[in-house]
């Protein structure tokens, strides 16, 4: 799980979860390849790199006591082969950031931000911690060793990656790689999910809480960019079209171990109001018809929905500064109950021809918490 990345912490934390590696298109392996029972480079490199590692972090239990217990919980939900150990342990990473990452023997390290976003709530404390113990026991790390090792040997040849100074031909080569390199860590990334949907299933957290933390890291984010070939996690959209049928298979499983939801340890699921793909419509010279369908759930009440524009004059960088919650400038708002799975809000907006016209819309809580964020596509 990553929202973004930086920092000498997070390189040894890239070592521990995606090397990167020499690929070409004709040689691409299955992400669910087995890991051979002897091998074990992967624990021999956590082990070597866990002193470093815990230097820069924290014991999870007295800060974010409802995170070491869920923590618990899902540890005890395991189902992993016996030849095989977990030093199960998390711990939290002081700066601020929002991501999250496994080590093979069974750390988990969350960064303060994301550990923040989370607070008290247990069901997006599950959805991250399930995700990361997914890829600890699905061995994911030695996956990704074991594909370049085996594409290394089938070529015989070395692609060096993303270097534009290299001759067109080895250039054009090495797009290639990094767009295959970043389709198998996509993969691993879905198939790490599906698993952390059962987990918290069997574990009494509801699956509905995982589309609820990708919206929130999805609020958070600063980029307006459009998903990428050589993205090495799916974007948050691309996600939850991958879970659809798994959410629901997931929730037939919980409310099979837990029919009276209230009582699980997650509790009631939560409010998902997304903001499905935002339309724009010309209707005049200057005024633009945005229109924002919306997807509801386990939504009791109202939510407020806010059209957040930005300008810019032609050619100018636009900010990419996250916005934590709209701005007072440049917004419309509209309350909505989402009665309807069509329900769609409808907002009219001008455009100055002399100016390019960004928009985004925000979803609020009745405590004006944002819940979800969506682009809207550029005025011109």
């Amino acid at each position: 799980m990553r929202l973004e990345s930086c920092g000498w912490f997070r390189i040894i934390s890239a070592l521990l979860f995606c090397l990167l590696p020499i690929l070409t298109a004709a040689q691409q392996a299955a992400a669910t390849r087995e890991v051979p029972d002897k091998f074990n480079l992967d624990r021999k490199t956590a082990a070597r790199l866990r002193p470093e590692l815990l230097a820069q972090s924290v014991a999870a239990a007295g800060s974010y006591p409802t995170g070491s217990q869920v923590f618990a919980r899902l540890a005890g939900q395991v189902i992993r082969p016996r030849s095989m150990k977990y030093f199960w342990e998390l711990r939290i990473v002081k700066d601020g950031d929002f991501n999250a990452f496994s080590s093979p023997e069974g750390t988990i390290y969350v960064e303060s931000g994301l550990a923040d976003l989370a607070a008290d709530s247990a069901g997006l404390w599950a959805a991250i911690l399930s995700h990361e113990i997914a890829h600890a026991v699905r061995r994911d790390w030695a996956r990704r060793y074991l594909y370049e090792e085996s594409l290394r040997e089938g070529s015989g040849s070395v692609l060096v990656l993303g270097d534009p100074g290299l001759p067109s031909g080895a250039w054009t080569d090495s797009r290639s790689a990094s767009a295959d390199l970043a389709r198998f860590c996509r993969q691993l990334e879905v198939e790490a999910d599906l698993e952390s949907l059962m987990l918290m299933a069997r574990a009494g957290y509801h699956p509905d809480f995982v589309p609820a933390l990708h919206h929130l890291l999805r609020a958070q984010s600063a980029s307006r960019a459009g998903p990428s070939i050589f993205a090495m996690h799916p974007c948050w959209e691309e996600r939850d079209r991958e879970l659809d049928r798994a959410y629901i298979v997931a929730s037939i499983e919980f409310e099979h171990r837990w029919p009276e939801t209230y009582a699980s340890p997650g509790g009631n699921p939560p409010t998902l109001v997304f903001a499905d793909g935002p339309s724009v419509k010309k209707m005049g010279m200057k005024a633009w018809e945005i229109r924002v369908p919306m997807r509801c759930q386990n939504l009791a009440g109202a939510v407020e929905v806010v059209l957040q524009t930005y300008a810019a004059t032609v050619g100018a960088p636009l900010s990419l500064e996250p916005v934590a919650s709209p701005a007072s400038d440049g917004e419309e708002r509209q309350l909505t109950g989402c009665t309807s799975p069509k329900t769609t809000v409808t907002f009219t907006v001008t455009h100055d021809s002399q100016k390019e016209t960004w928009a985004e819309v925000f979803v609020l809580d009745g405590q004006g918490a944002v819940l979800s964020r969506a682009t809207v596509p550029r005025l011109r």
